[in-house]
């Protein structure tokens, strides 16, 4: 079964979600194409829900992503691009700097970030591993 969730939802630790219910690790994100089981034994896919988002293009890359950074805003970073979360102050902002701001619809993958734990020594957190190392 597919399980869609937002970007808010896949970085909670206790999840309920129509008739199931999920426990994780505090701190992990879950990441689309995961596989995880809810409290009842049953597996599900973590599908990525569509989300408003700001699509952020400009020469300045670096300079609107340490911006953004430096206001601890979670920021999916594409080929010559930058995703975040709606937010009309940020839109300004970004927009002061240079940045082409358009808004779409697409699901939010943000950066794990430098310290996350995103593979634990226990078991990746009580979720189904499925994928494989290179």
């Amino acid at each position: 079964m597919k399980l869609v969730l937002t970007y808010e939802q896949r970085c909670k630790s206790r999840l309920r979600v129509n008739d199931a219910a999920f426990v994780l690790q505090r701190g992990r994100v879950l990441r689309a194409g995961e596989r995880i089981a809810a409290t009842d034994g049953r597996e599900f896919e973590v599908v990525c829900a569509a989300e408003k988002l700001l699509h952020v293009e400009t020469e300045a890359l670096a300079k609107a992503a340490y911006h953004l950074g430096n206001r601890h805003v979670p920021v999916q970073i594409g080929d010559g691009f930058l995703r975040i979360a709606e937010d009309h102050v940020l839109e300004d902002m970004l927009k002061k700097l240079g940045a082409r701001v358009s808004h779409v619809e697409a699901a939010f993958e943000p950066e794990s970030g430098a310290y996350s734990h995103q593979h634990d020594e226990m078991g990746h957190g009580g979720r189904i591993h499925d994928h494989h190392h290179g």
